[in-house]
């Protein structure tokens, strides 16, 4: 199995409620900082082996976190999504990050333009990898995997604290069948994410960040299956940072529409399509991401104006 770059950093920060959030950082320390937000589930690691090396040659301070409920994060269900920018704020401040890009993959795509909603001109710029969509308000768009989980969202909101225990637990069991469980998922999947998780590094890392980012709880992906389902706490409009959305015009979990459907509501965002890809194709263009989103930032554009503060409230 291909040996991957291991973090340069890895830790949890407090926060100013109690909780805490994990994090592990690659790249150059002193290098511009990229946020990489994993999808649903994943955690701090699922970054891909090609992005760590661009991190590393290109003096890229690259970091993942662990949104709550996953790894060494607290489980915490938000009130709304918008509630994870003054998370990440904190995280920002402990680590000594000013401005940052930030990359959502699927289940990661609302809280990176949360953060851009919230953070303004900090936010230099976002990628959106096969980005969930909302389902309420007026960005609302029907169809797709997250609509089994609005039908489902009471059911999951009564029963958050056991099923995930149940999770961790048959994660821990299951471990020694890591690979081969990965290569049945393969076998049952698309065309695109069946040829991208039989490259050796990409499995590597879904190995890795599934054993070692999210071995000590598995609350996390219920919690955002909720967020997902409920008011996001911001509208497409509330986003007046750069956004480039990459989206598989095969997508089998979050249709394609979704990405042409948000991309229209955004102020600022240019749409990507990725010919003949599935759900997982952005982690096969790492590098092209990175590149184009540090482009946006070295291009001089000026800086969008700082979103209004709202306080966050936050739901246990």
């Amino acid at each position: 199995m291909t040996e991957l770059i291991k973090p340069r950093l890895e830790g949890s920060v407090g926060l100013p409620d109690g909780r805490r959030m994990g994090f592990a950082e690659f790249g150059d320390a002193r290098g511009r900082t990229v946020i990489w937000l994993h999808g649903t589930p994943g955690a701090r690691r699922q970054i891909p082996h090609e992005a760590r090396t661009f991190a590393m040659a290109q003096q890229v301070r690259l970091v993942g976190i662990d949104r709550p409920g996953i790894g060494s994060s607290t489980p915490h269900l938000y009130s709304h999504i918008r509630s994870f920018a003054r998370d990440l704020d904190s995280i920002a401040e402990a680590l000594g990050i000013e401005d940052m890009a930030i990359i959502g993959l699927s289940g990661g795509g609302p809280y990176a333009l949360a953060a851009g909603a919230e953070l303004g001109d900090r936010v230099r710029a976002i990628g959106v990898l096969g980005g969930v969509a909302p389902t309420r308000g007026a960005d609302a768009i029907d169809g797709g995997l997250v609509a089994l989980g609005v039908r489902l969202s009471w059911a999951l909101r009564w029963g958050r604290v056991p099923l995930g225990m149940t999770l961790g637990a048959l994660l821990r069991a299951v471990r020694p069948l890591g690979s081969p469980a990965l290569d049945l998922y393969a076998r049952v999947s698309p065309e695109g994410d069946r040829r991208l998780l039989g490259r050796p590094e990409l499995k590597a890392m879904f190995i890795d960040d599934l054993f070692n980012g999210s071995r000590r709880q598995f609350h996390g992906p219920i919690a955002d299956v909720i967020a997902f389902t409920k008011d996001w706490g911001f509208l497409a409009s509330d986003v007046k940072v750069p956004v480039v959305w990459w989206h598989g015009d095969a997508d089998h979990i979050v249709p394609f529409a979704h990405g042409v459907h948000m991309v229209s509501r955004l102020p600022q965002a240019t749409l990507q399509t990725m010919s003949g890809e599935s759900h997982l194709g952005g982690l096969g263009i790492a590098e092209e991401i990175l590149r184009t989103l540090l482009g946006i930032w070295d291009s001089g554009q000026p800086r969008p104006a700082s979103a209004p503060k709202q306080p966050a409230t936050h739901a246990r």
